[in-house]
């Protein structure tokens, strides 16, 4: 499984005394952007979408200790809300604040944003789960688990409370074993295509649990005794945002650029696009963005760039654009 927080975030070092001369140097070039009558959108975006995860996170703690303001209500103030202010708001405080903002925003109004939430939650390494999950309650005062309990019913609630737990095993080809590949492809199995109904929970605690090794072996061996990839039972066996959210979840161990690439589709399919989504995916996989746009090819025959440019407009598209083109350089 992939990590998507920079280093400075795991080891939790978040001082702003030891930025550096180029940081507060970008620092004056958005508060430049912002000064006077009107906004230099250019110039925010040329500043701020240009920086990668890392950078980011000490632009969003340097600038209030430069200019007495912090940088998301600064964005806020002077861009707005919609499309183009929401995604500079998100690029103005740390990965993980950012994650919990998007949650938030994902639960907000009528109805929530099942698309855009479950990503953030499924298909995480077991140590981001719980940075998220302590950066939330200190973010928001509430805790994770209960707010998406609110929100979220059925097999949905079950699968996201399962990743929560951060309870992947760790690797060990002592214990992941060829006989338990032959006993978790029997389980699964029976949990599904070998019953009369469909036994969730059964999936979630043998696709949640094992580790990614493991679980491209009992892919495999799946496939081969029943004619299915994981992926395909699951979608066979389940509906709805939980069969989405299982796949993603399964996609992210067995074929991480993959599976962002037809999440990045997935935002722009059907009536409209649906702008939460595509933000999010590219702003938190933008350290994997280089080599999901190679990805999406593949598979698309475009680039994510070109998608971008083919769903949105104005402000809000030269800021994606933006941020996948400083995706290649890292």
């Amino acid at each position: 499984m992939l990590n998507l927080y920079p280093q400075i975030i795991h080891d939790n070092d978040l001082s702003p005394d030891s930025v550096g001369s180029e940081i507060d140097g970008i620092c004056d070039e958005i508060h430049a952007a912002c000064k006077g009558f009107g906004t230099d959108e250019d110039g925010v975006i040329k500043a701020l979408a240009s920086q990668n995860a890392e950078n980011r996170c000490k632009i969003a703690i340097r600038y209030p200790e430069v200019h007495g303001k912090e940088l998301k209500a600064v964005m806020k103030s002077e861009c707005g809300s919609k499309n183009f202010g929401m995604a500079l708001q998100f690029l103005s405080v740390p990965s993980h604040v950012m994650e919990c903002d998007m949650i938030t925003k994902a639960c907000k109004g009528l109805g929530t944003n099942e698309l855009a939430l479950y990503p953030i939650v499924c298909g995480r390494t077991n140590e981001e789960i719980n940075i998220l999950k302590k950066k939330f309650f200190d973010h928001t005062g509430k805790d994770l688990g209960r707010v998406l309990d609110s929100e979220l019913g059925g097999d949905l609630e079950k699968l996201i409370f399962n990743c929560l737990q951060a309870g992947e095993e760790e690797f060990d080809d002592a214990f992941h074993t060829a006989d338990l590949v032959e006993q978790d492809v029997e389980t699964i199995y029976q949990a599904g295509q070998g019953s009369f109904g469909t036994n969730e929970a059964g999936f979630f605690k043998v696709l949640c649990t094992r580790p990614p090794e493991h679980l491209k072996a009992a892919n495999l061996l799946y496939a081969d005794k029943h004619g299915y990839t994981l992926v395909k039972a699951l979608e066979t066996e389940l509906n709805g945002h939980v069969a989405d959210a299982s796949m993603f979840m399964v996609g992210m161990k067995l074929k991480p650029f993959e599976t962002v690439a037809k999440l990045i589709k997935k935002a722009c399919a059907g009536f409209g696009t649906n702008e939460l989504l595509l933000t999010c995916c590219l702003l938190r996989y933008q350290p994997i963005l280089k080599s999901v746009n190679e990805a999406h090819i593949e598979l698309f025959g475009k680039s994510i760039e070109d998608r971008v440019k083919s769903e949105c407009g104005g402000d809000y598209e030269k800021l994606l654009v933006e941020v996948c083109a400083a995706a290649d350089g890292i």
